[in-house]
């Protein structure tokens, strides 16, 4: 797929109608005295089918695939990305492989199952989890789809701009949690095109912000996500 348009981010609502759900802005008590104006959040872990935002991307890029005639893809997950994948390929009529490590949770590895995925668990990271997904891609011929680094899956998240700035064209600052950074991408992408003067503030959670240490880094680095809880300030 050539570098990502505005065009396309367009094109990626129109194929996700009907499949991801509209969230509405709600004022948001706890946000508005941090900017001193009205703050407002989407909940979209509590309107999206499978629980969670990844349902745009991974639907526009299987849309993408089915048009182009593909029938089985695959992925790499720790849970979120594969359950969509599995939901999106269900609903789409097409094959979906999903590749986990022995350490994702039973619960997660059974909400992809019970959506019709073939299951592989592979290895004890995310790493050697996608080592086994591309190995399907080279020789069982799946199409990969990646969790965050790719056009088509940008694009479906960054749909979530267009709703935000359609409802609040006056937004100074968006807050997007980022892990990967493809949600951020997108978000970041479609409100810059948009309202060039908006502001884009990625959260990252403290044990585990892998791209907070990429970027100080320069390069791709390590990170060990620490399950421990810190200290509440």
């Amino acid at each position: 797929m050539s570098a990502l348009t505005l065009a396309d981010v367009y094109r990626a609502r129109q194929r996700i109608a009907g499949r991801a759900i509209a969230t509405p802005l709600v004022q948001s008590q706890s946000l508005t005295p941090c900017g001193g104006r009205a703050g407002s959040s989407q909940a979209r872990n509590a309107s999206e089918p499978t629980g969670s935002f990844k349902l745009r991307g991974a639907t526009n890029a299987l849309a993408h695939i089915a048009e182009e005639g593909g029938k089985r893809v695959v992925t790499a997950s720790t849970g979120n990305h594969g359950r969509t994948v599995a939901h999106a390929a269900r609903a789409l009529g097409i094959e979906a492989a999903v590749c986990m490590s022995s350490l994702v949770p039973k619960n997660k590895v059974d909400a992809v199952a019970a959506l019709g995925a073939r299951v592989v668990i592979a290895g004890k990271s995310q790493d050697d989890a996608q080592v086994e997904a591309l190995r399907l891609v080279k020789e069982e011929g799946y199409a990969f789809v990646p969790p965050f680094d790719d056009a088509r899956v940008i694009a479906g998240q960054a749909t979530i701009s267009l709703e935000i700035l359609e409802a609040l064209p006056d937004a100074g600052t968006i807050l997007v949690p980022l892990l990967g950074g493809g949600f951020f991408s997108g978000v970041a992408f479609a409100a810059k095109h948009i309202k060039p003067d908006a502001r884009l503030i990625g959260i990252s959670m403290q044990r585990g912000a892998a791209l907070h240490a990429r970027l100080e880094a320069g390069k791709p680095v390590f990170v060990e996500e620490n399950s421990k809880h810190s200290p509440i300030h």
